[in-house]
């Protein structure tokens, strides 16, 4: 397991969840991700990016939300756990996500290199 791959594990953990409304995008948008992260994705073809992005979507979103949750990028994990990525509902954790795991998934984005998802 690689330096990068662990950082992103690490960070999942200490990133809060919360339930979203069953369905809702609201939060979704073309993103970028390391290329670490997108190994862990399915793999979509040059034409599912191309019909995502003429609707200013994610190529995972589906009729019934992320159909990737479980391995969604880090940036989209801290949608919602944040005051700087509020949930446009106001849904959130109990707690904000940490101030300083914000800053690392922050660093880490900065850090390596990302491709659009």
């Amino acid at each position: 397991m690689s330096c990068t791959s662990r950082k992103i594990d690490h960070l999942r953990l200490h990133i809060p969840r919360f339930d979203c409304i069953p369905g809702c995008h609201d939060c979704c948008g073309p993103v970028t991700a390391s290329s670490e992260e997108m190994s862990r994705l399915p793999h979509k073809s040059d034409a599912e990016h191309a019909a995502a992005l003429d609707e200013l979507n994610c190529v995972h979103l589906g009729p019934q939300g992320c159909e990737v949750y479980d391995q969604r990028p880090l940036i989209c994990r801290l949608f919602g756990t944040t005051p700087r990525l509020p949930c446009p509902h106001g849904r959130g954790p109990d707690e904000p996500v940490d101030p300083q795991v914000e800053q690392q998934v922050h660093r880490l984005i900065a850090t390596t290199r990302q491709v659009l998802v």
